[in-house]
């Protein structure tokens, strides 16, 4: 085992990388291991079309910010990676790729081993900066498909070409299967779509995108008393792992809107159910699905972001009206899929929580860690860059910084 190393940060996609700025300013040595041959992250996992959902200005990495011609346009997923990449040798993070950590332990004489596929280490802390897309989360009843069926996650699609021919069903509604079924329609595909509660929400709110809202409101909304992005505010612990607005980077950026979907010929159905010998099954609630999906954002964002831009006395113009559509389809809430001619199924589940590497008794029952910004029940050990660390932003990259300023100072003052 190698010598005692103060801090090893174990991944370094953008939550490495911020931690990484800030330890550096603290001037705390350290090592960040990413189990990658490369740099960039889960951005690397993402399909060949896929574009930031969020604005260029929001590559808001500390002490890189985006400074480029186009901070309203939505990068590409190449240039996102090479964003990251150039960030890590700007800040001059010491990174060692191609190193997968196996285990984190807590070391006979205080501190942490830490075995990876590289050799062991030994470090006085560690900090998890393993992101909150760890893996791929497929339901049981997808082994219920017959075996003819060809099944892909999303972190395994990468374009139409990959699917045979026939009619392809996608399971869930939020940003990756919206904009995969936007993908596939262009290209002239059959698509059936297993409808989800994630909320659609209008790509610009009085007159800014959506994002700026939501990073002003989670910077400086508590200074108005206004907490709704803050973990405290969450109705229970589940809720960590809500969707994501259903919006899209592509094309310049636009809403994506169910029932228009439905108009240009996506088959909508509801929640999947069960499968059973090519027999699909899914819930018959899709009017009601269809109108939560609707009035979530005006109920829950729109109050807090008219509230925060009363309060800080900002001009912006009045609102739209909510996006009214009372055009409803008419699938059936059961479906053979040879009738269907449907050859292949895209999971756009999400992903969950993987700290198999941990042999420390800190989890809670979402296989989160137990924590207090960050600062988890062992001493020593860190958490960053999970979803609703300590609010909406801590996962996404214009959040992270700030999560990661407090830990690498509350490193610095052990």
């Amino acid at each position: 085992m190698g010598p005692m190393l103060d801090t090893l940060v174990i991944g370094a996609g953008q939550a490495g990388l911020a931690t990484s700025y800030w330890l550096g300013r603290t001037g705390v040595e350290h090592l960040l291991l990413e189990r990658r041959a490369a740099l960039g992250g889960a951005w690397q996992d993402r399909w060949d079309a896929f574009c930031l959902n969020t604005p260029n200005f929001s590559l808001a990495l500390p002490g890189g910010s985006y400074d480029g011609p186009a901070p309203e346009a939505f990068m590409p997923r190449a240039d996102v990676v090479e964003y990251m990449r150039q960030y890590a040798a700007t800040i001059g993070a010491p990174v060692r790729t191609g190193t997968d950590v196996t285990r984190i332990a807590p070391a006979e004489h205080g501190g942490f081993s830490v075995e990876t596929t590289e050799g062991a280490w030994r470090a006085r802390n560690v900090v998890l900066a393993t992101g909150g897309y760890q893996k791929p989360k497929i339901p049981a009843l997808s082994a219920r498909f017959p075996g003819h069926i060809v099944q892909l996650h999303t972190d395994s699609y990468r374009n139409p070409e990959q699917l045979p021919d026939g009619a392809v069903l996608i399971v869930g509604t939020g940003q990756s299967g919206g904009q995969i079924a936007e993908e596939l329609l262009a290209v002239g595909r059959e698509i059936h779509l297993a409808v989800s509660t994630c909320p659609e929400a209008p790509r610009r709110y009085r007159g800014q995108d959506l994002l700026f809202w939501m990073m002003h409101l989670a910077e400086h909304g508590p200074d108005y008393g206004l907490n709704g992005l803050t973990v405290g505010q969450l109705p229970s612990p589940a809720a960590r792992f809500m969707c994501n607005p259903l919006v899209s980077g592509a094309d310049g950026g636009h809403d994506i809107h169910l029932r228009d979907l439905g108009r240009q010929g996506v088959r909508l159905h509801g929640h999947l159910e069960a499968a059973d010998d090519g027999e699909l099954a899914f819930s018959d609630d899709l009017p009601e699905r269809l109108g939560v999906v609707e009035r979530t954002f005006y109920q829950r964002m729109r109050p807090m972001f008219d509230a925060y831009i009363a309060a800080a006395g900002i001009t912006a113009p009045e609102a739209d009206p909510p996006h009214r559509d009372d055009w409803l389809p008419s699938e059936p809430a059961r479906l053979n899929l040879d009738a269907a001619n449907i050859m292949s199924v895209i999971w756009a589940t999400g992903y969950r929580l993987d700290f198999g590497i941990l042999d420390i008794p800190v989890l809670d029952e979402w296989n989160y860690p137990r924590h207090q910004r960050g600062v988890t029940e062992h001493p020593g050990l860190y958490a960053v860059g999970l979803p609703w660390l300590t609010g909406h932003g801590s996962s996404i990259v214009a959040g992270v910084g700030r999560d990661a300023k407090y830990i690498a100072e509350h490193i610095a003052a052990r």
